[in-house]
């Protein structure tokens, strides 16, 4: 049986959006926005390293020296987050199987959580991710059609799904194996763009850039 949570994010998490929301409002109004290191308070460039709290599934900011002092497979208190993008162009998963998770919406990533055991299934909302339980079978049967999957670093790579375009009679649905700060960053520009009942025009032109700039700087599989 799929059940869906609508647990309130765990503080840290809310911190993190907070911080992404403030950084593109101050974007928006022409501020330079400085960012630090979470760990040493270095200053960051634009493009910089991120580490993963896997039992608070927090993203920090992390400079390269801090960064170079974990690995994204390590049983230290943060992992590093990967870099690479892989794109799945011969994914499959038919629309029944879509359909037997119990996602709302057509848009998902799902990843293998080290403190919790398990595979996660998460799905943007305007406030926040929202957990699905996934059952072990339906991820397997996936894992079974699609080998890739078994490469996944734990906590920190994802299983990244937008059948959007696809749901309503345009281009095909995208899979994408990504960085798992990849994914919350698609959390945070939903819940920082979403406006009224339906989200308005803007989100889903800043979504459909999104999938573009992940899809032109990965590389196929």
């Amino acid at each position: 049986m799929h059940t869906t949570s609508n647990a309130p994010l765990h503080p840290s998490a809310v911190g993190s959006f907070n911080r992404t929301l403030s950084a593109l409002r101050g974007f928006a109004a022409g501020a330079r926005i400085v960012e630090r290191c979470e760990l040493c308070s270095k200053e960051l460039a634009g493009d910089h390293h991120h580490l993963l709290d896997p039992a608070r599934r927090q993203v920090l900011c992390a400079c390269g020296a801090c960064s170079m002092l974990f690995t994204s497979s390590g049983e230290t208190k943060y992992k590093r987050v990967p870099r690479r993008v892989r794109y799945l162009p011969d994914f499959q998963l038919t629309d029944a199987q879509w359909e037997s998770l119990l996602i709302p919406i057509n848009m998902a990533f799902f990843f293998q959580s080290t403190p919790d055991s398990r595979i996660v299934a998460l799905y943007p909302s305007p406030a926040g991710p929202i957990e699905s339980q996934l059952s072990l079978d339906a991820w397997s049967e996936l894992v079974r059609e699609n080998p890739a999957l078994q490469d996944l670093d734990a906590d920190v790579e994802a299983l990244l799904v937008n059948r959007i375009a696809q749901s309503r009679g345009g281009a095909a649905a995208e899979y994408f194996i990504a960085p798992i700060d990849e994914c919350y960053k698609l959390v945070g520009l939903i819940r920082g763009s979403w406006r009224g009942f339906s989200g308005g025009t803007e989100v889903w032109q800043e979504i459909a850039a999104f999938f573009a700039s992940l899809k032109e700087k990965s590389c196929r599989t």
